[in-house]
Parts: C-alpha cells; structure tokens; sequence
C-alpha cells in the first residue's frame, strides 16, 4: 500500500474516534481515503492483486468487477441486528434490543486485535448532496477493501466530507470489521443516543456499507424523530407529462414487489410525451420546505440492487445503467468474463458460478446467488433526473404505499386524508410466494416497508408520521396500489412493469385536482383509468377494482390482530382509523 494523500484530519473528534479503533483492532496500516480517481483505481488493482475482487471482460464490461462472497455472509442477518437504547421500550416491539454497556462490551471484544496483519481504511462520507443542509457526515472504519470500493460508489467519499465537517463532532461513527466472517461473531449495533453503529462479523453490503441501511434508515431514523424530518426506505421519482410538467412521488413497498423496476420505468407511454425520471431508488429523507411541502433528497450516490430478475423487459434502464463501472455480487462468471443471473432473459452461458465451481446447464447448483447484487453510480441511470442532486430536495406531490394480495386489494386507490394514508402505511402486507418460503399466501406486514429499518419505537414512529401531517401546509396525497392481483386461474390480471405508468398519470392527474373518483369504504378509486392498448377484458377491468366485502371485513381483523402485537405503542388515531374501516364494511 503506497502512503495514503491524507494521514491527518483538522478535526479532533474523527482523530480521536480513528485513533481509539486503531488502539482496539491493532492494524498493521491505516489509509485514510481521499475519494480521488486515482485513489480507486489504485484500489482496484489491489482488490484484484489480493483476491476480493475478479476483473471481469473490460472491452464488454469497461470498470466491471467481480465479487465472491463465502456462503455465510450473503444477506443481512436482521436477528443479529439490534438497537442498543438505553431502555428497550424506546427500541419497541419490532426491533432486537441490546443495553448500550452489553452492546459495546461484546463489539470492542470481538474487534480487539482484529486487524492484526491487515489496513484498516478510514472512510470519511456525505449521504446526501454535498451542499444540501440535509446531508449527514460519516466517518466509517473498515478492514475490507471490498467495503471502501463499494462505499466510493455509494456516497460521497474522502476529502470533501472532512471538509464539509469542519471541526463539528456531529458525525456517524461507523465501525466496521470482517474478524473471521463466522456467524458466533457477528453483530450489527445501532447506538442512536451516541450517533454510533458497530459492525462485526460480516462483510456483506447491507451489514458492512454502514451508510446505508444502517446510517440512512435505522440511525436516520432517530435523528428525523429528534429534528422533526423523516428517513424513509422508499425510492423518489417524477413523472413527466406531454406538456413538461414534473409530478414528485415517494413510494414506499415491501420486497419483491418491484421498487427498483418502478423508479427506473421505461414505458411504452413515452412516444405520447410522458416520462419517468429517477431520483433515487431505495432510501428517501423528508424534509419540510419553506413552501410547506414535504420534500425529498437521495442520501445515496449509487444503487446497490438486487440483480436477479432484472432484464430488458423488466428494467432496461437498470441493465444498460450496469454495463459499465459496476460491482457484482455473487453472480455467474462466464468463460468470456461477463456475467449472468437468473431472469437476465437469455440462455445461461457456461463458466464458474457465485461458489466458484466450474458450472454448465446442467449443474445441480445454483449459477447466481437469489440475492446477487450490483453496486452501481446513480449518475449512470439512463432515466436519472436533472434534479437528482438538488440541494432543496424536490417537492413531492404523493407517497404510494404498496404491497403484493392476490385478491384483497385493488389496483390503486386514494386515501380520505393523511391521517387515513397513515393508516395504510402502518398496515402495507404482502403474500409470500413458494419462492420466498415454500408457503403461499401467508400474509406479512411491513409498515412503511420500514420494519427492519426503524431504529426506534414503531409506535412512536407512526406518531412521528402523524405529527408530520399536520405541521405540512400542502401534504402530499396518499396512494395505494397493488400490481399482482390474480383471477381465478392465479394468472396476474395487471401487465405490469412498463404499463404501471397508465397508474401514475392517474395519481398525478389526482394531485393536480383532477380525475374523477368513486368513493368506497376503503378510499378513493379511478371513475376511468387509461386501458387503451392493452388487451383487457371488461370483466377483467371490472376484476381490478373489485371490492370484496367479506375479505375487507377480515382483513379489517387481520389488521387489529397486527395492532394488538405492537401493543399499547400504536397511537389511537390508527385504531380508530381500523375500527372506522370495519364500520364502513358493516
């Protein structure tokens, strides 16, 4: 390792809280990343030197490379995952406590000594625009080389943070450490009192890239709760219209109910003058504007998304965005260095796959883990908006809530108010697939899509998203859809993908004051929506918006029965608001 640009830091507190990790973990080196070009190539030639990484065909995949994880490190460990409050009331029901004492006895002994023989990279980082007052500065340590590439994509990484900080102790301290990378070691711990997480155990994106979930939702969190904003796992878009005119959504969805496919939309529309733009597509910070409108900035400077499935039909923006300068994880090595996963929509090709085994169509195993991922600059999406980076933020006009019911839940309808579109994010639930469990139809709920991700009390979350309402002079209308309703036969009635446009020109049409609407006991629901094209029956359109009585009154059960777990947290207003729908279905 050549000597790093910058070994000191004008400010005491990153100092102090880099020299007590080198203290503790004992590494043989310390680099501090300046976040310079030179820099990362640098470090990619190391990573390949040392075998984190594989150089992938650079005339078909120019700045592409290959990631191999051990098979007890590919996905998050949410039951290794705690909050680490001072009392565990203030952590809830939803979340794994952990005293901060317990919490930071258990880190410091796995860490000790951790990195003897290894560099331990210093990572100073902004998540958000670099000029906006709504970014925060992080300050990770790590022992993974892998970690500081895919946090150079990830956020704004090295010099310029260190000078937006200043000589302020208001930063994340972000500690990481791969230790052996067994399970008896690993813990993630959030400490929101002391704006601290510890990572031991893994090197896994979401429990190692500790400005993303970890800083961006579950710290985020709290501190939205504290300064009155929001951090939500939601993705950001705007829909153009014919005449110019941008609409601002958020939406919020549990997964495999199609997110990232949704902020990246390509659309048959466009040849009529509409357009989708991305913004971001996972995680949202909310602010309140002067003009009294909820407004919205990406933390994040890349996407770091799940590969499988993704294709020219489902995403083509994503898989033109993934061509070049992009981390894989655990996909299919082919023999002429490119890559394959699952549903990419062409034959698998013969190569090594994410175990590195030799692998033919004919194997046993699998070619590409089912949570294979990508790390990727926002600034390559084909359909990322102008705005994207704006320091205000963008205004949004609506927050979509959605989750996967075959039968339950119409293709899209409107909350009464923000209190009653409170309500449906509380109770967002999805059906799982034989894919993800082997169960069919077992119901989830995952409010806000934020279950793993709040840091703090959910009941007092829902609270926080109350008392937001009511300080917006101009609150976005609340939305909510569901693209995977089935008939009879199980077939999918809605095409999807592309055609969930004909669904936001509605929502759009809607915050415009347009629009004609039924009002039902659930919500608002379109008089018309466009089906022009589209080779639906009339019975079939009639079946996307079916209201089912008996299935709303014990969904309307099911819902209260979720209440009762959370306990005496859920404020009344949610209560009230389920007892008021089981009126209506009376």
């Amino acid at each position: 390792m050549i000597a790093p640009l910058m070994s000191t830091s004008p400010n005491e507190h990153v100092l102090k809280f880099v020299q007590d990790m080198i203290d503790l973990a004992q590494p043989d080196k310390t680099y501090w990343c300046d976040g310079s070009e030179e820099e990362v190539q640098r470090l990619y030639k190391e990573a390949v030197k040392t075998g984190s990484l594989e150089e992938l065909n650079q005339e078909k995949l120019p700045g592409c490379y290959l990631r191999k994880s051990p098979q007890n490190d590919v996905a998050r460990t949410e039951h290794l995952t705690f909050i680490c409050s001072p009392k565990k009331e203030d952590s809830g029901p939803t979340n794994n406590w952990m005293s901060p004492k317990e919490g930071y006895e258990k880190c410091r002994k796995i860490y000790k000594g951790s990195m003897k023989g290894r560099t331990l990279y210093v990572i100073p980082f902004i998540m958000g625009p670099i000029d906006s007052l709504y970014s925060k500065i992080g300050v990770q340590v790590t022992d993974s080389i892998y970690v500081v590439l895919n946090m150079r994509i990830m956020t704004r990484m090295g010099k310029i943070a260190l000078q937006r900080l200043g000589t302020s102790p208001d930063f994340t301290r972000c500690v990481h450490g791969k230790i052996d990378l067994e399970i008896s070691h690993r813990l993630i711990c959030h400490f929101p009192k002391d704006n601290f997480i510890w990572s031991v155990g893994s090197g896994y994106g979401g429990n190692a890239l500790l400005g993303k979930k970890c800083m961006a939702l579950r710290i985020a969190s709290c501190l939205g709760k504290k300064e009155n904003w929001m951090a939500e796992h939601m993705l950001i878009l705007g829909l153009e219209d014919r005449e110019g005119k941008k609409t601002y959504v958020a939406a919020a969805f549990p997964s495999a109910c199609g997110k990232t496919n949704l902020a990246m939309m390509k659309t048959s529309l466009e040849k009529d003058g509409y357009k989708v733009w991305t913004l971001g597509d996972d995680i949202a910070w909310l602010h309140i504007g002067d003009d009294g409108y909820l407004r919205a900035i990406n933390p994040e400077a890349g996407f770091f998304g799940v590969v499988p499935g993704t294709s020219e039909k489902t995403n083509p923006n994503a898989l033109e965005m993934i061509q070049k300068n992009t981390i894989y994880t655990n996909v299919l090595k082919a023999s002429d260095g490119t890559v394959w996963w699952e549903g990419k929509g062409e034959a698998p090709p013969d190569g090594v796959n994410w175990l590195g085994h030799p692998w033919t169509i004919r194997s046993s195993e699998k070619a590409a883990h089912p949570n294979s991922r990508f790390t990727t600059p926002a600034s390559q999406c084909p359909s990322i908006a102008s705005e994207w980076e704006n320091p205000e933020g963008v205004p949004i006009s609506a927050i979509i809530f959605g989750g996967r019911r075959a039968k339950v839940t119409p293709l899209v309808y409107e909350a009464f108010n923000w209190q009653h579109g409170t309500y449906l994010g509380a109770t967002i639930a999805s059906e799982t697939t034989a894919a993800q469990t082997g169960d069919v139809g077992v119901v989830r709920r995952d409010p806000m899509a934020m279950l793993p991700f709040c840091g703090y009390n959910i009941g007092e979350y829902f609270q926080h998203w109350l008392n937001i309402g009511k300080s917006l002079e101009n609150p976005p209308k609340v939305f909510y859809v569901n693209w995977f309703k089935t008939n009879e036969k199980g077939e999918y009635l809605w095409p999807g993908f592309g055609e969930n446009l004909r669904v936001l020109r509605w929502i759009a049409d809607r915050c415009q004051g347009k629009g004609e609407v039924s009002k039902t006991p659930i919500g608002y629901i379109p008089e018309s929506l466009d089906f022009s094209g589209l080779d639906l029956s009339e019975n079939q359109k009639k079946e996307l918006f079916q209201i089912d009585s008996q299935a709303w009154k014990e969904e309307v059960q099911s819902r209260k029965e979720f209440f009762a777990k959370l306990g005496d947290c859920v404020p009344k207003e949610l209560v009230e608001e389920n007892e008021s729908l089981g009126k209506r279905f009376s």
